[in-house]
């Protein structure tokens, strides 16, 4: 929202304002040419009361009156060439206005985001000038790109309560060439505020994480402003995107595989441990990966086969597949934490999976029903270690490196909520 500030302009200059606002339209439209990109200033208005019909106007409005074709990722400027600006409103055709920021000496009003393409702003500005006031308007429209970008998908979902290790992931329909422009464009803003940053998976995909576990409890709200960010030449965001969520408890699972035992922790507190059966090892794919997963998803039933060791013939010895309860996943390569009835036997004794997490089906049954996407597992004691992209394995890397992956190459300082 445009900043109000403290100037207050007495009630008998109302119709003076008005009158202004009127003259400067009427000077605007007859002074200033269409066309170009809205990048040079112009005469946008006139000073109600000016000495002489020559003289400059005080406020000056870019882009210009009349511009056509502006490039969205333009900013609005108004300027006070004299005296200070009052209010600056700019509004889209469908009313919506543009936020904008006004500097501490009230001399520069901009706008804080990209634009909209294809669309006709009005920007309507007052101001003083030696005790009298001032008014300056404009009409432009924004070009028609040749091709847009959206957003596809955002995780967590809107509303989402998730676990202390979400990350936040948007993926784009489309491949972004200038991520710098686009990361830009992403804000955060938190009940607590802290700091985290940007990583690129690729150039569809960007990834926030917190530089240490959510807190507890804390709510989270990403508005993507990617309407008239230009992400490759000729390419701009057709419309923005807002998706906020909430962070639960902070369920912090380990297992430790040479113990054969899980324990879950919640708040630091434990309210389980069990005796579990991972991966028995012997080649690197039966191996359990080491380091710290997050939950991903979770269904009930999965089906699970043979076919990721490439093993589809019945007659191999090798060959299984089985309808799996309670299946709780936590990396992309297949491991889940899951109800195994038929090795109950071996589960806090040895471990005899094809990589998996073991366990009863009355434990697997809590904890499918308590899990969280985003809540921790961290598994101990292989010598397999998760991939940091292997499925959700964010954590893996250390803040540092992390961090390097940004476009910006620096963290994020969220806003409050």
């Amino acid at each position: 929202m445009p900043h109000r500030g403290n100037t207050r302009i007495p009630r008998n200059w109302t119709a003076a304002i008005a009158a202004a606002t009127l003259t400067a339209a009427l000077a605007a439209v007859s002074a200033c040419g269409g066309g170009g990109d809205g990048t040079d200033g112009a005469r946008a208005g006139r000073a109600f009361g000016a000495a002489t019909p020559s003289a400059s106007p005080p406020i000056l409005i870019t882009p210009a009156h009349g511009a056509r074709a502006v490039r969205p990722d333009s900013r609005v400027v108004v300027t006070a060439r004299r005296g200070t600006l009052h209010r600056v409103v700019v509004r889209a055709a469908d009313g919506t206005r543009a936020p904008g920021r006004m500097s501490s000496d009230r001399r520069t009003w901009r706008t804080r985001w990209t634009l909209r393409p294809g669309t006709v702003y009005t920007v309507d500005s007052t101001g003083v000038e030696q005790g009298r006031p001032t008014a300056a308007t404009a009409r432009f429209a924004t070009l028609r790109p040749q091709a847009a970008f959206g957003v596809a998908d955002v995780a967590p979902r809107p509303g989402e309560v998730v676990g202390v290790g979400m990350p936040i992931i948007v993926t784009f329909d489309r491949p972004v060439a200038d991520r710098a422009a686009v990361e830009r464009s992403l804000e955060l803003r938190m009940s607590r505020p802290v700091v985290g940053a940007w990583r690129w998976l690729d150039g569809r995909r960007v990834v926030f994480r917190p530089r240490r576990f959510w807190p507890t409890g804390q709510r989270v709200r990403l508005i993507a402003h990617t309407a008239g960010v230009r992400a490759a030449p000729g390419v701009y965001g057709r419309a923005d995107r807002a998706v906020g969520f909430r962070v639960g408890p902070a369920r912090i699972s380990t297992v430790d595989v040479p113990r054969h035992r899980m324990t879950v922790r919640v708040n630091g507190r434990v309210v389980r441990s069990v005796g579990i059966s991972a991966g028995k090892g012997g080649a690197r794919k039966y191996t359990t990966t080491s380091g710290v997963h997050l939950t991903m998803g979770k269904a009930d039933p999965v089906i699970m086969s043979s076919a990721w060791m490439g093993v589809t013939d019945r007659d191999d010895p090798r060959y299984y597949k089985k309808k799996v309860r309670h299946a709780v996943q936590i990396s992309a390569s297949g491991e889940y934490v899951h109800a195994a009835p038929w090795s109950v036997r071996a589960q806090g004794r040895e471990n005899v999976s094809h990589g998996c997490v073991n366990a009863s089906p009355e434990f697997a049954r809590w904890f499918f029903g308590e899990t969280l996407r985003g809540d921790v597992v961290t598994i101990i004691g292989t010598n397999r270690p998760l991939e940091w992209n292997n499925g959700w394995g964010y954590w893996q890397l250390p803040w540092r490196v992390w961090q390097a992956g940004s476009a910006l190459k620096r963290p994020v300082r969220p806003g409050r909520l």
